[in-house]
């Protein structure tokens, strides 16, 4: 499985790298933090929305701690998407990146 750091997701970010950032925390969970310019599609949904997602575009998966995002990205890579982990998740980009974004 791909992963990459939060520091390489601000630099896509940045760069405007043509990936799609896919959050699938729950939506009680984006009440306390969010990462703007997210799709938003909670886990358990997922598998049931996956025509939302672009085939043609890398998609850097996304929760609280990279736990669940590795499961997503083994789902997303088997059902032939190109996917990676961020790893540490938003609890990670908090620490490392905005500290503005509330920790939880």
């Amino acid at each position: 499985m791909r992963e990459i750091s939060v520091q390489e997701l601000a630099e896509r970010r940045t760069s405007g790298a043509d990936v799609i950032v896919l959050d699938i925390r729950e939506h009680f969970e984006r009440e306390v933090a969010v990462l703007s310019g997210c799709v938003h599609i909670p886990m358990r949904d997922v598998p049931q929305r996956l025509q939302e997602l672009p085939t043609d575009r890398e998609i850097l998966v996304l929760c609280h701690t990279g736990r669940r995002s590795a499961v997503v990205v083994q789902m997303l890579t088997a059902a032939h998407f190109s996917a990676a982990n961020v790893r540490g998740g938003i609890h990670a980009w908090s620490l490392q990146i905005d500290p503005s974004v509330p920790t939880y």
